[in-house]
């Protein structure tokens, strides 16, 4: 089974700290923009204090992204260099 990504975690995460609030305060009767912007408070809050975990995995997910030793070849890459290498070993001046 494959892990679900860090980043598709928190922000399932942060779209349920959102909306939860929302659908309460509108049940509540609260008039919907202000219950938007109370909604996005509480749920900045919310996720400041309680998704602390998720949020340093994301950072390290793209910190480790960012600062890779080698950068990753793909076989599209190789394909490009093999297409670049033949045109140079016929002599084709635009290469």
């Amino acid at each position: 089974m494959k892990r679900i990504p860090s980043w598709i975690t928190y922000t399932v995460l942060r779209l349920l700290v959102f909306a939860v609030p929302l659908v309460v305060l509108l049940l509540v009767g609260v008039v919907w923009w202000l219950a938007v912007i109370a909604a996005a408070l509480i749920g900045l809050c919310l996720s400041y204090i309680f998704l602390s975990r998720p949020r340093n995995a994301v950072s390290s997910d793209l910190y480790a992204v960012r600062h890779r030793d080698k950068p990753a070849r793909t076989e599209d890459d190789d394909a490009e260099d093999a297409a670049v290498d033949g045109a140079r070993d016929r002599g084709d001046q635009n290469a």
